[in-house]
């Protein structure tokens, strides 16, 4: 334990230009700093996890735009601090934000650095999620700050990773046979009708086998699982690798309307002391991990 989440914010595009990647992932690590509120010159190291992008571009490194959009340690004659200003892609689907934790663990424990920065967009590669009726996910992103607590029973517990024993059922892809002159703003994502069923009761097994494993018990804990839906999306689209931070907020929102007894949409009937994230996703794969909150 002992790596807490300072904020987190999310960002949806504002539709008077395409979807960009770069600009809805500055736009919720903004909002995560300025919720904080820490300047960008203390992050150092951001890590951006998310998959599908504007023009299916995947070079420069996605991570490296974001950085420069968010205006993080651009100068490296005023502060060349090696461990100031990091920043890398890490791709793993769904599960993106969770392997970026499991990063983020290794690099406070061993002093590289003290504040993380986890971004994940998606966006369509035309920039217009609603524009393709068979691409299922929201143009969203999703950002966590991340830092060291004084307190060593809170944080993130062990990140684990899950398989499954059968093929995918789920695959995005360019089609390079069809897509012609239009590769740029195309993407293929085939979905079998049931995937959703398979990989909901493939996640609940994952959370049961890390429950077991760490010895929690599940009645006494708020599972945070894949979204279906993105408030403010409508019918654009499911969350992608957003999906943690959206469900972080959501918990968190909830919480706070419990403990203050105020009317929510969404509301808690108790608090929780302890969360349990579980992504899923593509491979199948999954990957779980315990989060305690400073003051539970």
């Amino acid at each position: 334990m002992g790596m807490v989440i300072t904020a987190a914010a999310t960002a949806l595009p504002d539709r008077s230009a395409p979807a960009s990647v770069v600009d809805l992932a500055g736009r919720a690590a903004r909002g995560a700093l300025a919720r904080a509120q820490v300047p960008a010159s203390s992050i150092g190291t951001l890590i951006n996890v998310g998959v599908y992008r504007e023009h299916n571009t995947f070079e420069p490194a996605m991570a490296a735009l974001v950085q420069k959009e968010v205006g993080i340690n651009l100068d490296y004659i005023a502060d060349p601090e090696p461990a100031a200003g990091f920043s890398f892609d890490l791709m793993n689907g769904a599960c993106g934000v969770l392997n970026a934790v499991q990063v983020g663990q290794a690099l406070l424990d061993t002093g590289s650095t003290e504040r993380l920065l986890i971004t994940a967009a998606d966006v369509h590669p035309g920039g217009d999620a609603q524009g393709d009726a068979d691409y299922p996910y929201a143009d969203l992103a999703g950002a966590l700050l991340l830092e060291r607590s004084a307190d060593p029973d809170a944080g993130f517990g062990p990140v684990r990773h899950y398989t499954a024993d059968r093929p995918t059922d789920v695959e995005g892809y360019l089609d390079t046979a069809t897509m012609g002159r239009h590769g740029r703003t195309t993407i293929t994502v085939r979905r079998e009708p049931d995937h959703a069923e398979r990989l909901a009761e493939f996640a609940a097994r994952a959370a049961a086998d890390y429950a077991r494993e760490f010895g929690i018990d599940l009645d006494e804990t708020l599972v945070i699982g894949p979204s279906t839906s993105a408030d403010g999306v409508g019918a654009q689209g499911e969350p992608h690798t957003a999906s943690p931070v959206l469900g972080y907020l959501r918990a968190m929102d909830g919480v706070r309307h419990d403990e203050d007894d105020h009317p929510h949409d969404h509301p808690l009937d108790r608090a929780y002391d302890q969360f349990l994230f579980v992504s899923v996703g593509a491979g199948p794969s999954a990957a779980c991990a315990l989060y305690r909150p400073e003051g539970r």
